[in-house]
């Protein structure tokens, strides 16, 4: 497994332990992780602003203002940012301050403003390491439901040997990539249930207002919430070719809006996640010809249309508690605003931005750009271009974080 896509904040606290984080931020960029830095005052004694930002490519966040301009440093976007925080090293004062919300540094207030999950490395001598007070601290942040690492025994920093030596970069690095695996297994036992595909909407026996979706979204989101654990009610809309899927997948294929519809509101009530990724027409002609228009007979045709209904608004008014409901948005401009937009509108807990008219991307690619939106706070993030089956794991992740922050 890659970090590709991820976004992590590295908390530095001043230990001599954070020579070893410049390698774990390398680990980490190397898998694939967009790494933001976020360093206490006391650790860039023993590690410099400079060196950090280097390897991350990003300016390092340390101050609550800029010195030179004023600007403030949100700690509140950092914590909607980010799918992950680590804290290596974690020195026993920082860990007091967790346990106790002393907010007093930016690697504090980002961490209290974390809506993603929390690691911490712990890191300091061995006296202060058994001390009942970081035993307790320690004790208190597992309540809140911190991960914390295990620390070894080793060759200290005092020359003493025993428990509180930081786990190695690498140790660290495959104990995030266990977290981010944990919740691709997340879907077993529950079912998911996914629109794909167009709609046709009959103007005559022979002819229909359509649209070009291949339903190829679809069939990546399918098979990976299969992959996953998941029963899957595929709802599908008339597509060329249906692919092999898993047998854990059930495909029930329609025609019209109309069809769709009825098939979501016979399948929606037993689901846990909906997934509303078809691209369904938004008119259907009022009066369709029962047959064929014939083109000599007439110079001109009008065509009255009507709106077709909102199926993922629809399904979000009967949305009950712990369901999640999620959309598509294809727009070609003000695109996060539009998809915020509608994901107030229609009660979604997510919605997955699409670019228009870009080629390798959208309707009939294999590949696609886009950008993953959720609730609360409508945190956006930015994916590269990908394989559908690469956004689908992006997409289902982002699901299965969203089911775990609603325990919390």
């Amino acid at each position: 497994m890659t970090l590709q896509g991820r976004h992590i904040v590295l908390g530095i606290s001043g230990g001599i332990a954070a020579y070893k984080s410049a390698t774990l931020l390398r680990l980490l960029i190397k898998e694939g992780a967009e790494v933001q830095v976020v360093m206490t005052p006391s650790g860039k004694e023993f590690i410099t602003p400079a060196t950090m930002a280097a390897l991350s490519g990003k300016p390092v966040v340390s101050e609550f203002f800029a010195a030179n301009t004023g600007e403030w440093h949100s700690h509140v976007d950092l914590g909607l940012w980010a799918d992950l925080m680590i804290v290596a090293p974690a020195t026993a004062c920082t860990i007091a301050k967790m346990a106790t919300g002393v907010a007093d540094n930016m690697l504090i207030t980002t961490y209290l403003s974390a809506k993603e999950p929390v690691m911490v490395a712990p890191a300091m001598d061995l006296d202060m390491f058994a001390h009942p007070t970081t035993r307790r601290n320690l004790e208190t942040l597992r309540g809140d439901g911190v991960i914390v690492l295990d620390s070894p025994s080793g060759e200290l920093a005092s020359g003493l040997s025993g428990k509180g030596r930081m786990l190695e970069p690498e140790q660290i690095l495959e104990a995030v990539k266990r977290h981010f695996s944990a919740l691709q297994q997340d879907y077993s036992g529950k079912r998911v249930l996914v629109t794909a595909g167009p709609t046709r909407e009959s103007i005559d026996p022979v002819r229909y207002i359509g649209n070009h979706s291949s339903g190829k979204m679809g069939f990546a989101l399918s098979a990976e919430f299969a992959s996953r654990g998941a029963e899957v009610d595929l709802i599908l809309g008339p597509t060329p070719v249906t692919p092999e899927l898993p047998a854990t997948v059930r495909v029930h294929r329609v025609e019209s809006a109309l069809d769709m519809l009825k098939s979501v509101e016979e399948n929606y009530g037993e689901c846990d996640v909906a997934v509303f990724a078809a691209a369904v027409a938004d008119y259907r002609p009022l009066h369709p010809a029962e047959t064929k228009i014939k083109r000599e007979k007439r110079e001109t045709m009008s065509i009255e249309l009507v709106s077709n209904p909102d199926i993922a608004a629809e399904m979000g008014r009967r949305k009950r508690t712990g369901q999640i409901n999620v959309g598509f948005a294809l727009e070609t401009d003000n695109g996060v605003e539009n998809a915020i937009g509608k994901m107030q509108r229609k009660n979604l807990d997510m919605v997955v931005l699409n670019p228009a008219g870009n080629k390798d991307a959208g309707f009939n690619a294999d590949t696609n750009r886009i950008t993953i939106i959720t609730t609360p706070g409508n945190k956006a993030r930015e994916l590269p271009l990908l394989s559908k089956r690469d956004c689908a794991k992006a997409i289902a992740d982002s699901i299965a974080a969203l089911s775990e922050a609603a325990k919390r």
